[in-house]
């Protein structure tokens, strides 16, 4: 499972198990948008000075997701991206409420890549650059397929991906 498969996974379950009220005919639009937020949050956070340090102490559980910044760059694509353009009211604001706890249920997914008894830093940086379930490979995977679904995408993944490609390929930390 990747990380996209994970996110949408963590976002379906903390939506079922609430009272939000989305319209059916939105509800694949607005659980996407929701991934989608979450993970393009992760991919800006990634290219940011000081962003690999904010998803490693989010991922890793140092800091509270209701405090991380990861978070907060969530709530802010969601709410431009999806909740201005089908004005869901009451049930936004309870979705945007959940984004903290969704990104709480992220924690654990970097854990230490290069057997050093710890994570750290080139941990985080392992994970961008591994394999199918990493973060760069969900990035770059949910371009290719559209997003985490195919009728809800944020748009601006694309060059997020290219970014963190660039740095990653070009060194830059």
């Amino acid at each position: 499972m990747n990380l996209s498969d994970i996110i949408l996974n963590q976002v379906t379950k903390s939506v079922a198990g609430s009272n939000i009220q989305i319209p059916q005919n939105l509800q694949q639009q607005v659980l996407g948008g929701l991934s989608d937020s979450i993970l393009g949050s992760l991919a800006k956070t990634a290219t940011a000075p000081g962003g690999l340090d904010s998803i490693k102490d989010l991922l890793t559980g140092k800091v509270d997701a209701a405090a991380s910044p990861v978070t907060n760059l969530a709530g802010n694509i969601f709410n431009s991206n999806v909740l201005s353009k089908l004005k869901l009211g009451a049930a936004g604001a309870a979705l945007l409420a959940f984004i903290p706890k969704i990104m709480g249920g992220l924690k654990g997914i970097i854990k230490d890549q290069d057997g050093d008894g710890d994570v750290d830093l080139n941990d985080v940086l392992l994970t961008l650059k591994g394999g199918s379930g990493s973060i760069l490979g969900s990035v770059l995977g949910g371009v290719l397929a559209g997003g985490a679904t195919k009728k809800a995408s944020t748009g601006g993944l694309g060059s997020i991906a290219g970014s963190i490609l660039g740095g990653i390929l070009g060194g830059k930390k």
